[in-house]
């Protein structure tokens, strides 16, 4: 069973490494780069799955103390289900701007 968890907090490890990455330089992986239009929410949700699998893998091995079965319950689901919801936020179409709405054009002054 220690290898199933290891090998969890190994990915977990690389997915916050990947939303880092996201974050800092706005770099995706090339398979997602054409959907993702917002890749920092895109590597706050990489964090946030990577970091919930780094921590259960903690208490599994007791590194840290565990917390109550009722708020690691609760607490897994509520960061486990923000994570994917944040990563189909993240790949959402922008809205198109109308063009009387678009910065500078106000200012600009008209052809007579």
């Amino acid at each position: 069973m220690e290898w199933v968890v290891g090998s969890g907090m190994v990915l977990g490890l690389l997915a916050v490494t990947l939303g880092m990455a996201a974050i800092r330089t706005g770099w995706t992986l090339p398979w997602a780069r054409r959907r993702v239009t917002r890749p920092r929410i895109y590597g706050l949700a990489g964090l946030l799955v990577g970091a919930l699998c780094v921590i259960q893998g903690l208490f599994y091995f007791h590194v840290v103390p565990s917390p109550s079965w009722e708020f690691r319950f609760f607490g897994t689901g509520a960061v486990m289900f923000s994570g994917p919801i944040l990563m189909g936020v993240s790949q959402m179409r922008r809205r198109a701007v109308e063009a009387s709405e678009q910065p500078g054009q106000a200012d600009a002054p008209r052809p007579s």
